[in-house]
């Protein structure tokens, strides 16, 4: 980090937990590599506090705020404005700091929008799995129903749940083109059992992730012949038991290490009116695994 004197800008994390957050550690580097006088620190923010937080971010003179579980949707009661995207989302998880207050914004929608766009997995006119249908889900859903794929299979155990947000992004988008299905519905699904059908496959559960690093959301072996290139949202571990399976079954598989980094930088480059190059995210990202022990 740079030298810290009056005129360093803040920014900073809410959430609970925030202790072995990596935010910190994309934002500070960033601002270093870019020359740009700014900080950015977490802030533990129990339920409850979140318009109080924010507010007092705000007296603070704080530019710029990241919110994680579980306040991505209590904290936008606190805001003078929301995008229009990330209220149809509904959720926010990044704070620009306007007049006022502070405006939400979702970059989990940007994040994994430009992972799947750097690992060369184009979702335009191609039918997508999602499996899950919680929090992040949604930004995941809504992106991929925007940016062109013919149709998108909404798996998850409560089909109720899933319909509702199935609903939400057909709506927004105008045409019927996310299914709800039962997460044991994959076997009803053109390709399974032998022909030549493949999916992009996302994986938003946190099934698989630490410490039940041998859990996925479907253990049929035959449901992985079916995936072309898959992304697991989970990064820690760096190989789930789902990328391991998708990769032996002949499918490409990253986690969710990109989307992190890249919804991280969309929400720097919000603050900070910059744009921060594909080298500089490349070089970031090996800083990350690193200081993550996944080299």
């Amino acid at each position: 980090m740079g030298k810290i004197d009056a005129k360093t800008a803040l920014c900073g994390l809410i959430g609970n937990p925030v202790g072995h957050s990596i935010s910190p550690f994309i934002h500070n580097t960033l601002a270093e590599k870019l020359g740009i006088n700014l900080a950015y620190v977490a802030f533990k923010v129990e339920s409850g506090e979140v318009e109080t937080a924010v507010k007092g971010a705000y007296a603070l003179n704080i530019k710029g705020m990241n919110v994680t579980v579980p306040h991505k949707q209590e904290v936008m009661g606190a805001l003078v404005e929301v995008d229009e995207l990330a209220k149809n989302i509904g959720a926010v998880n990044t704070l620009v700091r306007v007049e006022g207050g502070y405006k939400g914004y979702n970059t989990d929608y940007l994040g994994i929008k430009r992972q799947l766009a750097c690992d060369g997995i184009d979702i335009d006119g191609r039918e997508v799995i999602i499996l899950g249908a919680g929090g992040a889900s949604r930004a995941v859903t809504f992106m991929c129903a925007t940016t062109g794929a013919s149709k998108v299979y909404l798996l998850n155990r409560s089909v109720d749940k899933a319909q509702k947000l199935a609903d939400d992004v057909n709506v927004y988008v105008g045409r019927d083109c996310v299914k709800a299905r039962p997460l044991d519905s994959y076997s009803k699904l053109e390709g399974f059992g032998g022909s030549d059908k493949k999916y992009i496959v996302i994986q938003t559960t946190s099934k698989g992730l630490y410490p039940d690093v041998e859990g996925t959301p479907i253990e049929d072996e035959s449901f992985y012949d079916m995936v072309e290139a898959a992304v697991d949202i989970i990064f820690n571990p760096s190989q789930t038991r789902f990328m391991r399976l998708c990769r032996e079954h002949g499918a490409r598989a990253y986690n969710g290490l990109e989307m992190l980094l890249y919804q991280g930088v969309a929400a720097f480059e919000l603050w900070n009116g910059t744009v921060v190059s594909d080298e500089l995210c490349r070089e970031l990202y090996t800083l990350m695994k690193k200081e993550m022990g996944q080299e």
